[in-house]
Protein backbone atom coordinates (compact mmCIF):
# COMPACT_ATOMS: atom_id res chain seq x y z
CA UNK A 1 0.00 0.00 0.00
CA UNK A 2 1.47 3.60 -0.96
CA UNK A 3 1.97 5.85 2.05
CA UNK A 4 3.57 8.50 2.96
CA UNK A 5 6.24 7.69 4.14
CA UNK A 6 7.46 6.05 0.91
CA UNK A 7 6.59 9.10 -0.48
CA UNK A 8 7.87 12.05 1.46
CA UNK A 9 12.07 10.72 1.16
CA UNK A 10 11.44 11.52 -2.94
CA UNK A 11 9.64 14.63 -2.88
CA UNK A 12 12.29 16.05 -0.19
CA UNK A 13 15.44 14.69 -2.55
CA UNK A 14 13.84 16.69 -4.94
CA UNK A 15 12.85 19.63 -3.45
CA UNK A 16 16.29 19.63 -1.96
CA UNK A 17 17.97 19.57 -5.45
CA UNK A 18 16.24 22.36 -6.26
CA UNK A 19 17.33 24.80 -3.38
CA UNK A 20 21.14 23.68 -3.40
CA UNK A 21 20.75 20.47 -1.06
CA UNK A 22 19.61 22.44 1.45
CA UNK A 23 17.72 20.45 4.45
CA UNK A 24 13.48 20.32 3.43
CA UNK A 25 10.95 20.24 5.94
CA UNK A 26 7.25 19.44 5.79
CA UNK A 27 5.88 22.78 4.95
CA UNK A 28 8.30 23.07 2.08
CA UNK A 29 6.88 20.42 0.48
CA UNK A 30 3.46 21.62 1.58
CA UNK A 31 4.44 24.79 -0.30
CA UNK A 32 5.76 22.60 -3.34
CA UNK A 33 2.97 20.84 -4.00
CA UNK A 34 0.28 24.01 -3.21
CA UNK A 35 -1.34 22.51 -0.04
CA UNK A 36 -1.92 24.58 2.63
CA UNK A 37 0.22 23.42 5.75
CA UNK A 38 -2.59 22.24 8.41
CA UNK A 39 -4.41 20.38 5.74
CA UNK A 40 -0.63 18.62 4.96
CA UNK A 41 -0.47 17.88 8.31
CA UNK A 42 -3.97 16.26 8.21
CA UNK A 43 -3.17 14.27 5.31
CA UNK A 44 0.09 13.13 6.42
CA UNK A 45 -1.47 12.02 10.13
CA UNK A 46 -4.34 10.30 8.18
CA UNK A 47 -1.70 8.81 5.52
CA UNK A 48 -3.92 10.57 2.64
CA UNK A 49 -2.22 10.48 -0.41
CA UNK A 50 -2.46 14.00 -2.05
CA UNK A 51 -1.84 11.92 -5.66
CA UNK A 52 -3.72 15.15 -7.90
CA UNK A 53 -1.23 17.77 -5.94
CA UNK A 54 1.77 14.69 -6.58
CA UNK A 55 0.52 14.17 -9.95
CA UNK A 56 0.76 17.88 -10.90
CA UNK A 57 4.27 18.14 -9.34
CA UNK A 58 5.98 15.33 -11.52
CA UNK A 59 4.32 16.63 -14.68
CA UNK A 60 5.84 20.09 -13.96
CA UNK A 61 9.09 18.37 -13.51
CA UNK A 62 9.08 16.21 -15.88
CA UNK A 63 9.51 13.04 -13.71
CA UNK A 64 7.87 9.73 -13.99
CA UNK A 65 4.80 8.92 -11.90
CA UNK A 66 5.72 5.37 -12.35
CA UNK A 67 9.52 6.22 -10.39
CA UNK A 68 7.43 8.44 -7.90
CA UNK A 69 4.57 5.69 -7.14
CA UNK A 70 6.48 2.13 -8.06
CA UNK A 71 10.12 2.39 -7.62
CA UNK A 72 9.78 1.75 -11.24
CA UNK A 73 12.98 2.31 -13.29
CA UNK A 74 13.41 1.50 -17.14
CA UNK A 75 15.63 2.90 -18.98
CA UNK A 76 13.17 4.91 -20.92
CA UNK A 77 11.77 6.49 -17.73
CA UNK A 78 14.83 7.07 -16.66
CA UNK A 79 16.37 8.77 -19.50
CA UNK A 80 12.95 11.04 -19.39
CA UNK A 81 13.58 11.66 -16.16
CA UNK A 82 16.88 13.16 -16.68
CA UNK A 83 15.93 15.42 -19.42
CA UNK A 84 15.42 18.32 -17.50
CA UNK A 85 16.56 20.11 -14.68
CA UNK A 86 16.33 23.58 -12.72
CA UNK A 87 18.51 26.44 -12.03
CA UNK A 88 17.89 29.36 -9.76
CA UNK A 89 17.24 32.41 -12.35
CA UNK A 90 17.19 35.71 -10.01
CA UNK A 91 14.54 37.56 -12.34
CA UNK A 92 15.09 40.97 -10.17
CA UNK A 93 19.14 41.22 -10.43
CA UNK A 94 20.52 42.85 -13.52
CA UNK A 95 24.37 42.91 -14.83
CA UNK A 96 26.54 44.56 -17.37
CA UNK A 97 25.51 48.32 -17.30
CA UNK A 98 26.27 48.32 -13.26
CA UNK A 99 23.19 46.50 -10.98
CA UNK A 100 24.08 46.84 -7.69
CA UNK A 101 25.37 43.02 -5.48
CA UNK A 102 24.58 39.74 -6.29
CA UNK A 103 22.84 38.34 -3.17
CA UNK A 104 22.36 34.72 -2.86
CA UNK A 105 19.59 35.45 -0.41
CA UNK A 106 17.54 37.09 -2.88
CA UNK A 107 14.45 35.39 -3.79
CA UNK A 108 14.97 33.52 -7.09
CA UNK A 109 12.32 31.20 -9.45
CA UNK A 110 13.17 28.06 -10.52
CA UNK A 111 13.91 27.73 -14.40
CA UNK A 112 13.09 24.97 -16.44
CA UNK A 113 16.15 23.88 -18.71
CA UNK A 114 16.06 20.71 -20.97
CA UNK A 115 18.46 18.30 -21.89
CA UNK A 116 20.38 20.66 -24.92
CA UNK A 117 20.55 23.95 -22.66
CA UNK A 118 22.16 21.36 -19.98
CA UNK A 119 24.46 19.78 -21.85
CA UNK A 120 24.80 23.62 -23.62
CA UNK A 121 26.18 24.57 -19.63
CA UNK A 122 28.68 21.45 -18.67
CA UNK A 123 25.96 19.27 -18.33
CA UNK A 124 24.01 17.56 -15.52
CA UNK A 125 26.83 17.52 -12.80
CA UNK A 126 27.56 21.13 -13.31
CA UNK A 127 23.98 22.50 -12.75
CA UNK A 128 24.09 22.55 -9.00
CA UNK A 129 26.79 25.68 -9.73
CA UNK A 130 24.63 27.49 -12.14
CA UNK A 131 22.71 30.73 -11.41
CA UNK A 132 20.87 33.40 -14.23
CA UNK A 133 20.67 36.76 -14.11
CA UNK A 134 19.45 38.95 -16.76
CA UNK A 135 21.64 41.57 -18.75
CA UNK A 136 21.37 45.25 -19.01
CA UNK A 137 22.51 47.28 -21.43
CA UNK A 138 24.44 47.25 -24.41
CA UNK A 139 28.20 47.55 -23.50
CA UNK A 140 28.02 43.36 -24.25
CA UNK A 141 26.47 43.68 -27.73
CA UNK A 142 26.27 41.95 -29.80
CA UNK A 143 27.58 39.10 -27.35
CA UNK A 144 24.83 39.45 -25.01
CA UNK A 145 21.93 42.24 -25.24
CA UNK A 146 19.87 43.91 -22.85
CA UNK A 147 17.38 41.24 -21.46
CA UNK A 148 19.46 38.42 -22.38
CA UNK A 149 19.22 35.57 -19.36
CA UNK A 150 22.81 34.81 -18.71
CA UNK A 151 24.34 31.83 -16.89
CA UNK A 152 27.18 32.12 -14.69
CA UNK A 153 29.08 29.07 -13.36
CA UNK A 154 29.80 29.98 -9.74
CA UNK A 155 32.25 27.41 -9.36
CA UNK A 156 34.38 28.52 -12.47
CA UNK A 157 36.31 31.47 -11.16
CA UNK A 158 40.08 31.08 -12.56
CA UNK A 159 40.35 33.95 -14.71
CA UNK A 160 44.04 33.12 -15.59
CA UNK A 161 42.81 31.86 -19.25
CA UNK A 162 40.38 34.98 -19.74
CA UNK A 163 36.92 34.73 -20.55
CA UNK A 164 33.27 36.60 -20.14
CA UNK A 165 32.89 36.36 -16.03
CA UNK A 166 29.91 38.17 -13.89
CA UNK A 167 32.29 40.65 -11.34
CA UNK A 168 30.89 42.69 -8.33
CA UNK A 169 32.79 46.35 -8.23
CA UNK A 170 32.30 49.08 -5.73
CA UNK A 171 30.37 50.89 -8.94
CA UNK A 172 27.68 47.44 -9.46
CA UNK A 173 27.70 44.14 -10.87
CA UNK A 174 28.96 43.86 -14.27
CA UNK A 175 29.36 41.48 -17.18
CA UNK A 176 32.72 41.52 -18.86
CA UNK A 177 35.57 39.84 -20.61
CA UNK A 178 38.43 40.01 -18.12
CA UNK A 179 42.40 40.16 -18.93
CA UNK A 180 44.66 39.26 -16.16
CA UNK A 181 47.78 41.58 -16.42
CA UNK A 182 51.16 41.45 -14.97
CA UNK A 183 50.72 43.34 -12.15
CA UNK A 184 47.80 41.61 -10.51
CA UNK A 185 45.45 44.38 -11.99
CA UNK A 186 42.67 43.20 -14.52
CA UNK A 187 40.99 45.19 -17.79
CA UNK A 188 37.21 44.41 -17.72
CA UNK A 189 36.41 44.74 -21.53
CA UNK A 190 33.45 45.03 -23.05
CA UNK A 191 32.48 43.36 -26.55
CA UNK A 192 30.76 46.97 -27.75
CA UNK A 193 34.05 48.67 -28.91
CA UNK A 194 31.87 52.05 -28.25
CA UNK A 195 32.84 51.05 -24.65
CA UNK A 196 36.57 51.57 -23.44
CA UNK A 197 38.73 49.38 -21.46
CA UNK A 198 38.44 49.45 -17.76
CA UNK A 199 41.84 48.78 -15.48
CA UNK A 200 41.20 47.88 -11.90
CA UNK A 201 43.06 46.42 -8.79
CA UNK A 202 42.11 42.47 -8.71
CA UNK A 203 41.48 42.52 -4.93
CA UNK A 204 38.98 45.67 -5.77
CA UNK A 205 36.56 43.17 -7.07
CA UNK A 206 34.67 39.71 -6.34
CA UNK A 207 34.54 37.70 -9.20
CA UNK A 208 30.74 35.86 -8.90
CA UNK A 209 31.58 32.90 -11.85
CA UNK A 210 31.82 32.49 -15.31
CA UNK A 211 29.22 33.38 -17.84
CA UNK A 212 28.49 29.45 -20.06
CA UNK A 213 25.45 30.24 -21.78
CA UNK A 214 22.96 32.41 -22.60
CA UNK A 215 19.22 32.41 -23.67
CA UNK A 216 17.93 35.50 -26.02
CA UNK A 217 14.79 37.60 -24.89
CA UNK A 218 13.18 37.67 -28.25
Amino acid sequence: MLSFQNIMPKLKDIISKEFGNKKIFDKDVAQALGINQLTFATMKKRNKVPYKEILDFCATRKISINWMFYDQIVKSLEEETDKYANVRYYSDIYASAGGGAFNYEDEHEELLLDAIMIEKLGGAREIKNIDAINVLGDSMEPTYNENDIVFINRSMRDITKGGVFVVSTNSGLFIKRILLKSDRSIDLISDNKLYGVENVPLDSVEIIGKVVGSMGST
